[in-house]
Formats: structure tokens, C-alpha cells, sequence
């Protein structure tokens, strides 16, 4: 272990050491440790920012097979915890809230991007997602977003909530999921970008989190997402 390095390697050993708590196996490890070897490599001398992160991860992923980007996010939104040394989300994370070391085979259905865009107007909202968007609509109005951006961010939050339509259940893990696995459907990463920053809003308008307005204002939530 380099000095260079050596926090990151130390946030993935205790990375590694929870997942062969919870009972991974040698390659559970090993095709995690791929993908992390090159992420590493891109933290070091970075400082511990979510929005560094961020950065760093979308640069790593982006030379990758987008087919991988899902499994590949899910991986850097796990380790970054213990990069920034949460202790509460580490906690919790062994507690099991969460958490999942087997991959969730659930996918959404595989559309183009141009498909989706055609079927957010003629597609009909449980009266649940009717009512996140109406909260995340009043918030965006109450921090003076333009009507042109607050419709923006609404096509975009429709465009996921398509995407978890045949989701088996209504919970954190599969909108997580769906977000990974709609990433790749964006080829400007302005776009993407911009997606990723709603869907990070929008989640807590979707689990009906009565301080979600608050994160509008890019307060940090009290999980990493």
C-alpha cells in the first residue's frame, strides 16, 4: 500500500471486509475490486466531496461497456461511504438497510431514449406519483425556477417513474436500479448529468419525505444516494 493511495485503499478494505461479513465470495470481490482498482486510481489527492465523486465515478464509467454501468454505480454509491468514512450510512449498511450483495435481477424494459420521450404524454400516474411531482413542482416554484426548467425536471422524473413501471416492488433499491440502468440512454453527459441531479431530488418527493423540499437547496440528505 502506497501513501498515495492509502486511503483509498483502506475504505475499500473496510468495504470488502462488509461484504465478506455479509457473505460474499471470492468473486463477488474480485469483480468489484476491477472496477475499483481504476476508480482508485482517479480519487487520489482528491478531496472527500460528493461532488468530486461524482465527477470522478461518471469519467471512470464512461470508458466503460454501458451495459456495466448499472452494476458499476451501484459499486461506487457503496464505496463512497466508507471513502468519505460515514460512519452512520457504514452502519447502517451493516445493519442491512439497503444493502444487497447479490445483484437485483430486475432490469426495466430495454427502450430507446426516443421511445420513452414518445411515451411520457399518453402514459397515465398512480395518484402516489401524481402527488410527488405535484410537492416537487411547488418546491421548484417556491426556489423561483422558470416554468421551462421546472417542465424539464417533471419530463425527466415522468421518464424514470416509466422506466420502474414493471419494477416488482416500490422501494429505494429499484429506483436505484432504474436510475443506473437509464444513465446509459444519455449520450451528452450534460443531460445525464442533469437527470442524475433530479432523480437525486426527485427520490424524496417519491418516498414522501416531509423535509424534501429541502434538499431543492442542495442541503446534503441523510443517506448518500
Amino acid at each position: 500500500m502506497t501513501q498515495n493511495t492509502s486511503r483509498e485503499n483502506e475504505a475499500r478494505d473496510a468495504y470488502f471486509k462488509l461484504l465478506e461479513n455479509k457473505g460474499a465470495d471470492n468473486e463477488t470481490l474480485m469483480e468489484r475490486n476491477k472496477f475499483l482498482h481504476k476508480l482508485i486510481q482517479e480519487l487520489v489527492g482528491k478531496p472527500a466531496d460528493g461532488l468530486v465523486y461524482r465527477e470522478v465515478v461518471e469519467t471512470v464509467i464512461e470508458g466503460t461497456e454501458k451495459s456495466e454501468w448499472a452494476f458499476k454505480l451501484a459499486v461506487a454509491r457503496e464505496y463512497y461511504p466508507f471513502w468519505i468514512k460515514d460512519i452512520k450510512v457504514i452502519a447502517a449498511m451493516n445493519a442491512g438497510k439497503g444493502f444487497e450483495i447479490e445483484p437485483i435481477k430486475w432490469q426495466p424494459v430495454d427502450y430507446t431514449l426516443k421511445v420513452l420521450w414518445n411515451m411520457l404524454d399518453k402514459e397515465k400516474f398512480s395518484t402516489v406519483e401524481i402527488w410527488a411531482m405535484k410537492a416537487y413542482t411547488l418546491a421548484l416554484k417556491q426556489e423561483g425556477a422558470e416554468q421551462s426548467i421546472i417542465d424539464t425536471r417533471i419530463k425527466l422524473a415522468k421518464l424514470l417513474l416509466v422506466r420502474l413501471r414493471t419494477a416488482p416492488e416500490s422501494n429505494p433499491k429499484f429506483y436505484r436500479i432504474g436510475v443506473g440502468a437509464t444513465c446509459p440512454l444519455f449520450e451528452l453527459r450534460d443531460t445525464r448529468r442533469l437527470f442524475l441531479a433530479v432523480v437525486r431530488e426527485f427520490y424524496y418527493f417519491w418516498i414522501g419525505d416531509p423535509e424534501a423540499a429541502k434538499y431543492i437547496n442542495n442541503e446534503h440528505p441523510p443517506n448518500y444516494f
